[in-house]
């Protein structure tokens, strides 16, 4: 008996243990199950969101705690130097604005971990979206340290200058100056966002307008760097001419909205003194004449001429061009030999004094003869002075105001000044010109006009002078520009007195 009670008592004990044993199973389920069902609608237990303890709490709690702390919300703006800038909520009238954030977090949630979270906590970030008021949130940019005037650097843009003999560029700077609008628009992204920090871009700043990139300040240069680069060389005999380097470089004018030109007062003074050295037209020249000695002769129409007008606008092609150009300077009337001896050996040789004409071609003497010249007497002395054939004519009528004359040969080289034959001449030479001498036409006989008609070209100078002091007043001689020519009325001083 003892034995069935013994086993009847332990069997009791097998079952109210077992019975313990689920009923703290039930108890430990029906707990779990109920923190499970509760998590579904509450955090977990040392769960954070935005580092707020929201542990335990419904949406509605959690969002009234995080609204409680929304007057803690600060922004902070942060510029491309990474000054930092904070801006308060209370600056701008900020309050939270729930936006399903916090729900949707609790959705993520998983209720059955519960118990897990316990132990390992759970940290939420969600965005904690503000409103602000329009006004406030604009005055409390405007006021921000990047926005004082004090602090603000304006963008500059890239420049040239120039520097001694050469042009530099000075490269842009960025500045710090911001575009209020672009920021603002910004803050009240970064706030709405809830957001707790906001980097200011390169695309919230004004830039410099011009850059060493730009075109403007590249194709400057380039032109600048070509316009120096030019080298005109003037092939001139028995000189050395050329425009290039610092020359060159003062002509350029560089302009505010970058285009560069060059000045056309410079090229023209550049031509002037081309024109001043190398043009020999009326030029004072020393000439040995035929008896040996040397004289020294001025006026007239023959000489080398540089037409300004066209050297000017070849040149200022020539540097546009850049490179190297080789060229004789754009003249307007040429002589017949290149370099300081301009007139070469062939040409026409008078002696008014001597009454006396000499024609040279290539150095040797190949005609001369007496003549007779203008007449001195009478005021009609011929022109003197270095010219050149202008035409030739024959037959001729030479037509005056009391005369008309008919001549074989006419060889023009002064105005309407020339050599030919005379008929109603029977002597030459000797000082008939004197007394008895022309119009001002130079008289040959009729042998040495036909000879010399034969054999002198176009543009081959003609040298005349005379080798005593003599004054000369007619028009054609003005018109000539003949070295003695004296206009009357200069010659009066002022009190109306021929001079002396």
């Amino acid at each position: 008996m003892y034995g069935v009670r013994e086993k009847r008592q332990r069997m009791r004990r097998i079952r109210i243990g077992i019975t313990a044993v689920l009923t703290i199973i039930f108890l430990l389920l029906a707990a779990y199950f109920f923190m499970t069902f509760y998590f579904r609608s509450h955090f977990f237990f040392r769960t954070e969101i935005n580092g707020l303890n929201v542990g335990g709490l419904s949406v509605e709690e959690a969002e009234e705690k995080i609204a409680g702390d929304a007057g803690e919300y600060t922004l902070i703006v942060a510029d491309r130097d990474k000054n930092l800038y904070p801006l308060e909520g209370a600056q701008i009238g900020g309050n939270y604005a729930p936006d399903g954030s916090v729900e949707k977090a609790l959705k993520k949630q998983n209720p059955y971990g519960w118990l897990a979270a316990v132990f390992s906590g759970n940290r939420i970030d969600v965005a904690t979206p503000m409103e602000y008021e329009e006004d406030m949130l604009r005055d409390a940019v405007s006021s921000l340290p990047c926005f004082l005037e004090e602090n603000v650097k304006k963008p500059e843009d890239a420049s040239i200058v120039r520097q001694d003999d050469a042009y530099q560029v000075v490269e842009e700077e960025q500045g710090n100056l911001l575009i209020f609008e672009k920021v603002v628009e910004a803050v009240k992204t970064a706030v709405s966002l809830g957001e707790g920090e906001l980097h200011l871009t390169n695309e919230m700043y004004e830039k410099p307008v011009v850059t060493t990139e730009s075109h403007e300040i590249v194709d400057a240069m380039a032109s600048i760097e070509k316009y120096v680069s030019a080298r005109i060389v003037y092939e001139i005999s028995d000189y050395d001419e050329s425009l290039e380097g610092a020359e060159i470089f003062d002509m350029i004018e560089l302009h505010g909205d970058f285009s560069v030109t060059l000045k056309e007062d410079m090229i023209e003074r550049f031509v002037q003194r081309l024109a001043s050295k190398y043009n020999t037209y009326a030029d004072v020249r020393r000439f040995t004449t035929s008896k040996g000695d040397v004289i020294e002769i001025g006026g007239g129409d023959y000489g080398w001429v540089i037409d300004k007008e066209k050297e000017a606008g070849l040149l200022k092609e020539n540097i546009l061009s850049g490179g190297t150009t080789h060229r004789e300077p754009v003249y307007s009337q040429r002589a017949q030999v290149e370099g300081l001896e301009d007139i070469g050996n062939t040409y026409v040789e008078i002696d008014y004094t001597n009454q006396h004409m000499w024609y040279y071609e290539q150095g040797k003497l190949k005609l001369d003869s007496d003549i007779v010249s203008g007449n001195i007497a009478k005021g009609n002395g011929s022109p003197d002075g270095v010219f050149k054939v202008v035409y030739k004519q024959s037959p001729a009528v030479l037509v005056g105001e009391d005369y008309e004359s008919d001549v074989e040969y006419f060889i023009v080289f002064a105005y309407n000044v020339g050599i030919h034959d005379a008929s109603w001449r029977s002597a030459f030479g000797g000082s008939y010109y004197k007394t008895q001498g022309s119009h001002g036409c130079v008289n040959v006989p009729r042998e040495a006009a036909l000879e010399l008609y034969g054999m002198i070209q176009k543009e081959t100078p003609v040298i005349a002078y005379y080798r005593e002091p003599t004054e000369l007043t007619t028009e054609n001689c003005k018109i000539s520009n003949a070295y003695s020519y004296v206009d009357p009325e200069k010659e009066k001083d002022t009190s109306g007195e021929d001079r002396q």
